[in-house]
C-alpha cells in the first residue's frame, strides 16, 4: 500500500511541477492565438476594403480575404509554438517532406488552384456571365479557387474545375444573348407590311432590349416562303420565355392582319406513262 500511495505522490508531484513549468507558457500560447484570431480578422476587413476598389466579384473577395485571415493565423501560431519551447526548423523540415510528397499526390487539386487563380485576377468572365466551354454552356453563378459553378435553364449546375477552363477555347455571351428565331410567309406577301408587323411585337415586349436594337430582315428565300430573321437581344434569364413569347405574338399578329405562313410545298409533274 505504502508503494502505490507514493506511486500517487510522484504523479501528482510530477502533474504540478509539469502545470508550474508549462502552464503559464499555454496560457501565454492560447492568448497569443485569440490575439491572432482578431487581429486576423481586423485585417481581413481592411483587406477587403481595399479589394473593393479592384472590382473583384464578391466570391472571390470573400475568398482572399479568409486565405489573408489564413495567413495572419498561421504566423500567431509560429509565435505560439516559439513561446512552448518548440524547435521549428525540425518542423518545417518535415512540413517540407509532407508538403513534397502532398503535392505529388494533388496535382490535379493544385492545378485547379492554380487555374482558378488565372481566372480571378484576368477575368475571362464574370458571375452573371453566360459562356460556352468544350461541350458545356450556362450561367456562370460562382467561382471559386477550385472550380467554377454554371447554371442551366432547366435550373440544373454543372461544376467544372478549373483546370478545365484555362487553355480551352471559350465562348463570353456576357449578360445579353441575342435570340436566333426565324419566320416565314408567302411570296405575295407585303415584305413591309411583315417586318412592321414583327417590330412591333418586339417593341410591345418588356423582355427584348431596345439597345442593342433587334435585327429583323429577309435571310432566305425558300423554296416556299420567304424566311425573315428575328433577332432581338434579351438578358441571360429572358433566353428561353422571351423567345416562346415573341413566336406566339408574331403568330397572332401574322393572324390578326391575314399575313400567310405557308407550308412547305414540293410540286410534283407526271410525264405521259406507256
Amino acid at each position: 500500500m505504502n508503494d502505490q500511495f507514493q506511486s500517487i505522490d510522484q504523479i501528482k508531484a510530477t502533474a504540478i511541477d509539469m502545470l508550474l513549468k508549462f502552464g503559464p507558457k499555454v496560457l501565454v500560447a492560447a492568448s497569443i492565438m485569440i490575439a491572432g484570431h482578431f487581429v486576423g480578422r481586423w485585417l481581413g476587413r481592411m483587406f477587403e476594403q481595399l479589394l473593393a476598389r479592384f472590382k473583384l466579384e464578391a466570391p472571390v473577395r470573400s475568398l482572399l480575404v479568409r486565405v489573408a485571415y489564413l495567413i495572419v493565423l498561421v504566423l500567431f501560431a509560429i509565435m505560439a509554438l516559439q513561446n512552448l519551447g518548440v524547435e521549428l526548423l525540425p518542423l518545417i523540415a518535415g512540413l517540407g517532406v509532407a508538403g513534397a510528397g502532398i503535392a505529388l499526390a494533388m496535382q490535379g487539386l493544385l492545378g485547379n488552384i492554380v487555374a482558378g487563380l488565372t481566372i480571378i485576377f484576368t477575368h475571362p468572365f464574370h458571375v452573371g456571365d453566360y459562356i460556352s466551354i468544350g461541350k458545356e454552356e450556362g450561367e456562370v453563378l460562382d467561382v471559386t479557387l477550385f472550380s467554377t459553378t454554371l447554371g442551366h435553364t432547366d435550373k440544373s449546375k454543372v461544376v467544372i474545375p478549373n483546370r478545365k477552363i484555362v487553355g480551352e477555347i471559350l465562348h463570353n455571351y456576357g449578360k445579353i444573348r441575342q435570340l436566333p428565331l426565324a419566320v416565314g410567309v408567302a411570296y405575295d406577301t407585303d415584305i413591309a407590311v411583315a417586318l412592321a408587323a414583327i417590330d412591333s411585337v418586339l417593341r410591345a415586349n418588356a423582355r427584348v432590349l431596345q439597345e442593342p436594337a433587334p435585327v429583323v430582315g429577309v435571310s432566305q428565300l425558300a423554296d416556299s416562303s420567304v424566311n425573315i430573321a428575328v433577332m432581338p437581344w434579351v438578358t441571360v434569364p429572358d433566353f428561353v420565355p422571351a423567345g416562346a413569347e415573341i413566336n406566339r405574338a408574331i403568330l397572332e399578329t401574322f393572324r390578326t392582319q391575314g399575313i400567310a405562313i405557308p407550308f412547305p410545298q414540293r410540286e410534283i409533274r407526271m410525264l405521259g406513262g406507256a
